[in-house]
């Protein structure tokens, strides 16, 4: 949700009763904390910061973390050992990403309190085992004893549903709120996300971290040079400084990099976040209700 979810949008998702969470990943220390006092005078419900451990001033961002009493932080992109227990001492739920069994026993181990076990069809940064949501939802529920939290590719309130019967206690949603009024990705960005079709996004820069992107004229560069067997290193040319916010935050809907999930082909609007969240709930409840009138044996 890196130039998605600020203040703004993680406030709106709170105050609707979901746990909204600022994606720090591209923040600055500085801007990160404008966005923390900001969420915190926009909400009196609980908020998160999600912050990738590959991050290069990450102490910077934990430190802030402590010092604004932020009461959860969301991991991924890194050993969770690292900072668990040093956030843990300061009384915070950490929750770290995983896409497969064996990093959830890692994180469990590492003291976190819950997994997000995060399928193939996520927007951004993905797993390289490309293990979809159906498939590593239960595995990762049948390894560890933690909370188990499901994403990648959930939009709307009848996967929240199947994925409560695989065994997840909740759920995360990215795509769904990148087409939110609220969330400070572009309009441009946003137009496309709810214009995407079937195959629209595919994973890419294996060789790199995996990445799911909309297919533009960026992505078709990257893809001929994986066909042609380049480097990781020439990706890392090819990709270059500052593509992602050329393309989610300043609309440029070819030279950008424009990260989104497979969901994207069930978003058809752009709605604000608590509108959402009302038919995230609805639509769950109307399936539960479905359900329950059915007989399968």
């Amino acid at each position: 949700m890196v130039w998605a979810s600020g203040w703004r949008l993680a406030s709106a998702v709170s105050n609707a009763g979901g746990l909204g969470l600022i994606g720090s990943g591209s923040m600055y220390p500085d801007v990160l904390r404008e966005h923390i006092r900001k969420c915190k005078a926009a909400t009196g419900k609980t908020f998160g910061v999600n912050i990738p451990l590959l991050y290069p001033d990450i102490d910077k961002h934990i430190d802030i973390v402590i010092e604004e009493k932020v009461p959860v932080v969301f991991t991924s992109a890194g050993n969770p050992a690292t900072w668990t227990p040093v956030l843990k001492q300061h009384d915070i739920k950490v929750v770290h990403v995983v896409s497969s069994s064996r990093f959830a026993q890692k994180a469990e181990q590492a003291g976190c309190d819950a997994v997000v076990a995060e399928g193939f069809e996520a927007g951004g940064h993905n797993g390289r085992e490309e293990t979809t949501t159906l498939v590593l939802v239960p595995a990762v529920c049948r390894t560890v004893s933690i909370p188990v939290i499901a994403a990648g590719g959930i939009a709307t309130g009848r996967q929240m549903l199947a994925a409560m019967v695989l065994g997840a206690e909740g759920v995360q949603v990215g795509s769904r709120f990148v087409a939110s009024e609220e969330a400070s990705s572009h309009l441009n960005f946003k137009k496309a996300v709810i214009n995407a079709t079937e195959g629209d996004t595919e994973l890419s820069m294996k060789r790199l971290v995996p990445v799911r992107l909309i297919k533009n004229k960026f992505f078709e560069a990257i893809a001929r040079a994986e066909a042609a067997g380049a480097s990781a290193a020439t990706l890392k040319d090819i990709l270059g400084r500052g593509r992602a916010k050329k393309g989610m935050f300043e609309g440029d809907m070819e030279e950008g990099e424009l990260e989104i999930g497979q969901s994207s082909i069930l978003i058809r609007d752009i709605l604000p976040a608590a509108i959402i969240m009302h038919n995230l709930c609805t639509e769950f409840n109307e399936a539960l209700a479905d359900t329950e009138k059915k007989t399968y044996f």
